[in-house]
């Protein structure tokens, strides 16, 4: 599985122990360092089955800064796919990719759920 967070994350901290806790093997990736690519980033929301809303880090810095919340609903779904590959920073975290499933957000039902 791949483990996508970013270190400092509190929510990525607790997913990363619940993960350890269990013996759970992953690769670790660091979205501030390896930002996902627009491909990664379709291929993980296709697979999802999720809105490609739920894929953008609502409450980050950024988000806000480029007034997001106001200017997604205009753009296609090329575009916010173009724009989430820009910075791994607008990207919800941790993202876990396995067999089959991607997990957006850390969420202990749903990870307990899947694994």
């Amino acid at each position: 599985m791949l483990f996508v967070c970013y270190p400092k994350c509190t929510t990525c901290q607790k997913a990363k122990k619940w993960l350890d806790e269990r013996g759970i093997a992953y690769d670790l990736r660091d979205i501030k360092l390896e930002n996902p690519t627009r491909e990664e980033l379709e291929a993980w929301w296709k697979e999802s089955g999720l809105p490609l809303k739920r894929f953008f880090n609502t409450s980050g810095q950024l988000y806000k800064a480029m007034d997001l919340k106001n200017k997604l609903p205009a753009m296609s779904e090329e575009e916010q796919l173009s724009l989430l590959a820009t910075d791994g920073m607008l990207v919800k975290r941790p993202i876990l990719v396995g067999e089959g499933f991607v997990r957006v957000g850390f969420r202990e039902r749903e990870w307990a759920e899947r694994l």
